[in-house]
């Protein structure tokens, strides 16, 4: 593993993420822990890859998410036969329009 230096990661995302978004960004840090304009916490070499990935071209930031999200969900085809409705589909739908990209439970 290697040391990462606090100060030159979040300088660096900083520097990234005003380029790619032209405002700056946000970041509380509690316990090791960042989180980006209120989003999901994240370790500094997650912090870091994603500023590497915004400097690449590839931003993986909100508004990327939020683009994603605005578009219409498709209807999933049901599996229940008898009423139309799945509540395994219903849970899918649901974790998708609060946070996209998040994975259902088990």
């Amino acid at each position: 593993m290697t040391n990462l230096d606090k100060d030159a990661v979040i300088a660096a995302f900083t520097e990234a993420y005003e380029k790619a978004n032209e405002k700056s960004p946000s970041i509380e840090s509690k316990s090791g822990w960042y989180s980006v304009d209120g989003g999901k916490n994240m370790r500094l070499a997650q912090l870091q890859e994603m500023a590497e990935s915004l400097v690449s071209g590839t931003p993986k930031t909100k508004e990327k998410e939020k683009k994603a999200a605005a578009k219409p969900a498709q209807k999933k085809a049901s599996t229940s036969k008898k009423s139309g409705f799945s509540v395994k589909n219903f849970w899918a739908e649901k974790l998708d329009a609060e946070t996209p990209g998040s994975t259902l439970p088990r």
